[in-house]
């Protein structure tokens, strides 16, 4: 590659246009064997990422969003992106990224098709809904990709994203609004459904899927991030029921913060620091259950709540059903001393 076009990829985020590739002064014949050697690689009809840059990322967000990235590139400028791609250029959590199609969205009514990996949908959409990004791509807002994602991939995802859009500055008012004018839109039910049973607290889309199992098997009111102080220590536990307490273990949690984890210590330590913490719930009287990804979906999920439910009945079957008074008033503290009252926004 020469400077040019090097100066070209840096400044659209390692992107580059087939057109711009031979205005930058490489031959028809260079351009081909950039991409034979891997330093290029191309992504949609006429748009190439930078093959070094492509390698490095991760397959659930990095390779995603350029590729979605790369699909608005290829349009012109009345399309935006929407659905999977504006939650990725976000930083919305989506179940499976890996599966997505980059979806664009332009003003219009009552068509959509898929071609090449890029979903396509012709929908209105209003003024202040438009955001544009440091790169001058645009995309759909939080409110109204809540509303996309439920429509298109079900009333799972969309509970996902609306927790992180209330996580993240939105109010249920913002989401209700974006889905009043959706109302005989295919898959609106369940966008409302999810709108309703959100949740900021989760911290994760993990916490958000481990709530939705857990209401299912209708034990009682799901608490989330329920704090207790054993010897001083504040611990913030994912969920509760009664007395019992579930937290959802990932293997990002063992995975360093350069591979795309979580962790800032080794993986001993972390173990080593959440079996203290299961030590200490179990301290105050509190049952204890641990839900893995594995868990949400498939054969493992009837299995997963056969597990946990026979966990609750024997922490209820101790403790009784409604959680200690003791709890109940040391959380009520904690939450108003740290800002944490509210459920939603």
């Amino acid at each position: 590659m020469n400077t040019r076009l090097r100066s070209t990829m840096a400044a659209q985020g390692g992107l580059v246009t087939h057109a711009q590739v031979l205005e930058s002064g490489l031959r028809p014949a260079q351009a081909t064997q950039l991409r034979r050697s891997g330093d290029l690689v191309r992504l949609v009809r006429g748009v190439y990422a930078d093959g070094e840059l492509w390698r490095s990322l991760d397959e659930h967000v990095g390779r995603p969003l350029l590729r979605a990235r790369a699909a608005l590139m290829s349009k012109q400028r009345t399309w935006v992106m929407s659905h999977d791609s504006a939650a990725l250029v976000m930083g919305m959590p989506l179940i499976d990224a890996r599966s997505s199609d980059a979806h664009l969205t332009r003003p219009g009514y009552g068509t959509a098709w898929t071609r090449h990996g890029i979903a396509h949908h012709y929908a209105p959409y209003a003024d202040h809904q438009l955001v544009t990004t440091s790169l001058g791509e645009r995309h759909l807002d939080a409110a109204r990709t809540v509303a996309d994602l439920g429509r298109e991939h079900g009333e799972l995802a969309a509970l996902v994203a609306a927790d992180w859009a209330l996580r993240h500055g939105s109010s249920k008012a913002r989401l209700i609004e974006a889905s009043l004018p959706m109302a005989h839109w295919p898959g609106i039910c369940g966008v409302r459904s999810a709108i309703q049973r959100a949740d900021p607290r989760a911290e994760s889309a993990a916490e958000s899927l481990a709530r939705d199992l857990l209401q299912e098997m209708g034990i009682g009111e799901v608490d989330q991030q329920f704090p207790i102080l054993p010897g001083g220590r504040l611990y913030w536990c994912d969920l509760r029921v009664g007395n019992h307490v579930f937290e959802v273990f990932g293997r990002i949690k063992l995975v360093p913060v350069a591979d795309g984890g979580v962790a800032t210590r080794s993986p001993t330590e972390v173990a080593l620091d959440d079996k203290r913490r299961q030590r200490a719930i179990r301290d105050e009287d509190l049952g204890l259950s641990e839900i893995t990804w594995e868990d949400f979906f498939g054969p493992g999920r009837a299995a997963a709540q056969a597990r946990l439910r026979a966990d609750y009945l024997t922490t209820e079957r101790r403790f009784g059903r409604d959680l200690h008074p003791r709890l109940a008033r040391q959380a009520a503290e904690l939450r108003e001393r740290h800002g944490r009252r509210d459920r939603e926004r």
